[in-house]
């Protein structure tokens, strides 16, 4: 199970107009060279965030990308469905039985319940975090305990 490009990429380019403070925004050129993207996908992934309603566009002298709504207000969920979509989509049981109608396992697969249950833990975190989150330094984020942990204590202690 991977993210994908678009996910990772489109996180970074929302990260880095949340840390601009000034009232201009930023140029494609300028988020491209700042993260290491081409311009052509950082100008196809600003198109998919500003159509999820996370960051608008202005032209003119003071024009560029800036956030479409407060960085607490972006919920990271939202952003990486809208880059990638889910881990599990709902139709994922029906693209992984090609030569019968339904899958032969629905009634008794662990494996759906697995996959259910990864779904529901992740939405639960990513639910929760906000870009925000992100751009404090050295972020701590809640533990499906509750318990905040940062990312560095949580690959220690694994």
């Amino acid at each position: 199970m991977k993210l994908t490009a678009h996910e990772e990429y489109g996180l970074r380019c929302l990260l880095e107009l949340g840390r601009i403070s000034q009232p201009i925004g930023l140029t494609i050129p300028e988020i491209s060279r700042s993260q290491g993207i081409s311009e052509p996908y950082v100008a196809k992934l600003l198109r998919m965030l500003r159509l999820g309603g996370f960051v608008k566009s202005a032209r003119g002298r003071a024009g560029g990308y800036t956030l479409a709504r407060p960085a607490g207000r972006i919920v990271l969920g939202d952003v990486l469905a809208t880059l990638g979509g889910r881990l599990v989509e709902e139709d994922f049981c029906g693209r992984f039985s090609p030569r019968q109608e339904h899958c032969a396992q629905a009634c008794e697969c662990s494996i759906r319940s697995l996959w259910d249950t990864l779904q529901l833990a992740v939405d639960r975190v990513l639910n929760t975090l906000t870009l925000a989150d992100l751009l404090r330094p050295a972020p701590g984020f809640v533990t499906l305990s509750g318990e905040r942990e940062s990312l560095r204590d949580a690959r220690r202690s694994a």
